[in-house]
This record gives C-alpha cells, structure tokens and sequence, in this order.
C-alpha cells in the first residue's frame, strides 16, 4: 500500500511545475517603457487568476491528504484524474490571455475549471469512502456549500462567456475568492483528534 506522503510529494510537484509552466508565458515586451507592458495586462491577470486557482488546490488538496490513514487505488486514479484536469490550466490561461478573455477560450477556461472540481469532488468522496463511517474528512466538509456551489457557478460562466464575457470572468473571480478565505473546517476536525 502506498503511503499518503508519496501522493501529496507528486501532486506538489505537479502543481509547482503547473506554476512554473505558467509563468514562461508570461513573454517579456519589447521595449523599456511602461507601455510596453499594455499588451502583458490580459495575459498577467489571466495569470494571476490561474495561480490562484493552483494554490487553492494544492492548499486544499494538501489539507484534505491529512485526514487519511490509508491511500487505495481508486484513490491514486482519482488523484492522477484531478492532476488531469489542473494540467491543463496553463494551456487554457494562455489561450484566454493571449485573445484578451475572448469568448470561446473563457468558455473552455470554466469547463477546465468545471472538469478539476468535480474531480476533486470524486477524490474526497473515495477518501471519504475509505475512511469509513466516522471519517474525519465526511465532519469536516460537513455541508459543504463552497464545494456545491462552485461547479453551479462554473456552469453558469461557461455559456456566459458567449454573451457577457465580463460576468463569465467575474464569476470565475468570485469563486476563486470564496476559496482564498482560509477555510479551517479540516483544521478544526484534526485538532480535536489530538
């Protein structure tokens, strides 16, 4: 059986290697005024909203890791499933910067985003499901409202980055900020373990 730590080491080094991916697109202009920096704004704040995005991942992936005891198979494919889905963010976030938040790579932006929270979804419901009825991640999540209404949210942008692009990206923005509040629902549950 593969221990937890090796699991959280390889989706660590994924998601750094995601970042470092992403930030070599980041070109350097062409000139030495603050003009020249213009052209960069679509592809930094696409940039920015990506990083985000990683780091919430990767904060929230390594939290939940800290409520197993054991890792099962299904678990890794799970796993390998998300690292999938989060693979493919550097790849959308330049598409969507370089055409300046157009329609179509907005649109494909949410349904990468869509497609990575559902597998996060699927890998905290195995962990949830091997850990057995008195799982520490099932009281931690709890209700879990951020994580039900997060992919509504994606679904609504999806089809909004054809006619609002404005909202289509404001409402990957809110969700990305209802998950930087620092969220100590799985503290909590593992400091009353101890």
């Amino acid at each position: 059986m593969m221990g937890k730590n090796r699991v959280e080491a390889f989706s660590d080094g994924v998601i750094a290697i995601l970042i470092t991916i992403m930030v070599l697109e980041l070109k350097i202009p062409h000139g030495e005024s603050l003009d020249a920096l213009k052209s960069l704004i679509p592809v930094f704040l696409s940039y920015v909203l990506s990083f985000a995005y990683l780091g919430i991942y990767w904060n929230n992936h390594h939290h939940m890791l800290h409520t197993c005891e054991k890792v099962t198979g299904a678990m890794l494919w799970a796993n390998l499933h998300l690292l999938f889905w989060l693979s493919l963010i550097p790849f959308v976030t330049g598409w969507m910067g370089e055409n300046h938040f157009g329609p179509m790579p907005s649109a494909i932006y949410g349904v990468v985003l869509l497609m990575s929270a559902l597998a996060y979804w699927i890998l905290e419901r195995l962990i949830i499901a091997s850990q057995g009825p008195q799982s520490l991640l099932k009281r931690a999540v709890g209700k879990d409202w951020k994580g039900k209404l997060s992919p509504v949210l994606y679904a609504m942008a999806i089809p909004a980055a054809f006619w609002l692009e404005w909202l289509s990206i404001s409402l990957y923005v809110l969700v990305a900020i209802m998950w930087l509040v620092p969220d100590k629902r799985i503290e909590r549950v593992l400091e009353h373990r101890e």
